[in-house]
């Protein structure tokens, strides 16, 4: 059975909410527009076109609070339920729109505290959900316009996935009209009229799929039925930030967040193909205060701020 609770979670915030929320996203947008300018390839977080971060600062230095729906004494937001806790509120956090609906599958071993999966649902609500494995959604009839973003030799980059679909439209079609008991010339004649229908067709992407586990853990799931019709996609080649760097791994390792961010931000340029200006950086406002918090006290030795966000 999926896990359709995880909507409904979200969906309980009241309407006004995410009005100033979203009203809130614009005008910190445009107040940080300038600092996208030139992004330092040292520290990829550091000139990112962020929302005021002052509400997290606060609530940094007050210490854990209490989650309004399990009573749960979290940091910053609930991993549970998806939501900021009592002293974060709802309405000065970003509300991030996306150009396509995000499916994230979590290993059953993920610790859920740890996950940084959870930041997308928190700021993008509308467009992400998580699905524990091995509970997720059925994608075989729509494989011409879901992808999965996982490396490997059949992988291709984020400027050719609409080449890709493209030829699955075309594969699927040419797959109906191959009925042995109609006549040839008729099954030609109805497989240039469907291809010709199928170059008309929208090619546009309209979910991406991310796997939250560790390395050793993505097998299972990769491996799944469901998911090995799909188009898989690799992103381009970039340095993590993240305080709990896996061992024995490369830094070319992304968390989750940041695997969602680089693989917005290059289907908003090499895709949609419009300038990037930042609107996507929102996703990762817990994320980069989280990385400078860890940064900050190891450079001071502060064990309990690192106690805190651990």
């Amino acid at each position: 059975m999926l896990n359709f609770g995880l909507n409904e979670k979200m969906s309980l915030n009241p309407p006004i909410f995410l009005k100033e929320r979203e009203e809130n996203s614009s005008k910190f947008v445009e107040i940080q527009q300038p600092q996208t300018a030139s992004r330092s390839s040292e520290d990829p977080l550091q000139n990112l076109c962020l929302a005021s971060q002052e509400v997290l600062q606060k609530a940094q230095r007050s210490g854990r609070s209490k989650c309004l729906k399990c009573g749960g004494s979290r940091m910053f937001y609930c991993y549970t339920c998806y939501v900021p806790v009592e002293n974060v509120p709802l309405e000065q956090m970003p509300l991030v729109k996306l150009p396509l609906k995000i499916d994230i599958i979590k290993h059953p071993n993920e610790t859920d505290g740890k996950s940084t999966a959870i930041h997308a649902k928190l700021l993008a609500p509308d467009f992400v959900n998580i699905y524990t494995y091995p509970c997720i959604p059925e994608y075989e009839e729509k494989d011409h316009e879901v992808a999965l973003v996982f490396p490997g030799p059949k992988s291709v980059s984020v400027k050719d996935i609409s080449f890709h679909l493209q030829k699955r439209i075309q594969n699927n079609v040419r797959g109906k009209n191959d009925d042995p008991d109609k006549p040839s010339t008729k099954r030609k004649k109805t497989e240039e009229e469907d291809l010709n229908d199928s170059k008309c067709k929208d090619t546009t992407l309209k979910k991406i799929i991310f796997i939250d586990s560790t390395w050793n853990q993505t097998n299972k799931i990769f491996t799944d039925e469901r998911l090995q019709g799909l188009l898989q996609v690799e992103l381009k080649t970039r340095k993590t930030c993240f305080w709990r760097h896996q061992k024995g791994k490369p830094d070319t390792f992304l968390s989750t967040i940041e695997a969602i961010y680089y693989f917005l931000v290059d289907y908003h340029t090499d895709i949609l193909k419009e300038k990037y200006k930042g609107q996507y950086d929102n996703l990762l406002f817990f994320y980069s205060f989280m990385c400078q918090l860890i940064k900050n006290a190891k450079c001071s030795g502060d064990k309990e701020t690192r106690k805190l966000i651990h």
